[in-house]
């Protein structure tokens, strides 16, 4: 098939952003392992968690100081456009009204990174949870949708698990990031995480692709086991055969 001019352009736009998130991905991880802020407050954030360091590099976990444009001030350094930095949404730029030039915010500012990759293992987007306080700022925060990111599609560790998926022939399904890497550390690599959204019936067709067996482990509060109903429907719907497997208040599989 011969691409039309529009397709190519699109397709070198989104390969774009692909090297930019990939690039962030290698920064955040840099800063968290190697910056005094980031040993400080992200790894021991990580460590606290019982994340090893082994599993920390496994997951690409990183960190971005908490500097209004640490990340973007490095990206731009490095070549890279800010166009795709705002087209990601790794940077917010306002434009203000007097000065010709934009202002330009990291929109991960002071919060760990959990790197969200594609089944064949590129960085699509970023959660990232806020380590402070901070009473207004949301705790997770992700990555906007983008050409390259779209939330409803994309399965947190899906990249990880889905020759044990396979193997298995069963797909632990859990609310979050953490609850992923944990089961990971333990030695359990068949799952997964619908993270930031509620199952949507395109997650559960990349999980089809594997098995026809579906585990929910969600969290023993009542939101998390009306989440997980809700998403046994779903499953069901598609074809699937579902169990559930319900927590004692107050835990969660992490």
């Amino acid at each position: 098939t011969i691409q039309s001019d529009e397709q190519k352009e699109a397709a070198n736009e989104r390969e774009s952003m692909y090297l930019v998130s990939e690039y962030a991905a290698r920064y955040f991880s840099e800063v968290l392992l190697t910056s005094a802020a980031g040993q400080a407050i992200g790894l021991s954030y990580f460590r606290e968690r019982g994340f090893t360091d082994e599993t920390i590099k496994k997951f690409e976990l990183g960190y971005c100081l908490d500097e209004w444009d640490g990340f973007t001030k490095s990206a731009i350094e490095n070549k890279y456009d800010i166009k795709y930095l705002e087209a990601t949404g790794l940077t917010i730029v306002k434009p203000t009204n007097e000065q010709a030039t934009a202002k330009t915010f990291d929109r991960f500012k002071g919060r760990v990174m959990f790197p969200i990759h594609s089944m064949s293992g590129r960085v699509l987007g970023f959660g990232g949870r806020i380590l402070t306080q901070d009473k207004k700022a949301a705790k997770y925060l992700n990555s906007p949708e983008s050409d390259i990111y779209n939330k409803s599609k994309v399965l947190y560790g899906i990249y990880m698990a889905k020759q044990a998926i396979a193997k298995q022939d069963n797909c632990y399904l859990v609310e979050g990031y953490t609850d992923v890497i944990s089961l990971h550390q333990a030695g359990i690599h068949n799952v997964v995480a619908s993270s930031g959204t509620s199952l949507t019936v395109e997650q559960i067709r990349l999980i089809r692709r594997f098995t026809q067996h579906v585990t929910v482990l969600y969290d023993g509060d009542s939101a998390g086991i009306k989440a997980a109903l809700r998403g046994m429907d779903l499953i069901l719907e598609e074809g699937l055969q579902v169990n559930l497997v319900v927590f004692p208040e107050g835990q969660d599989p992490d």
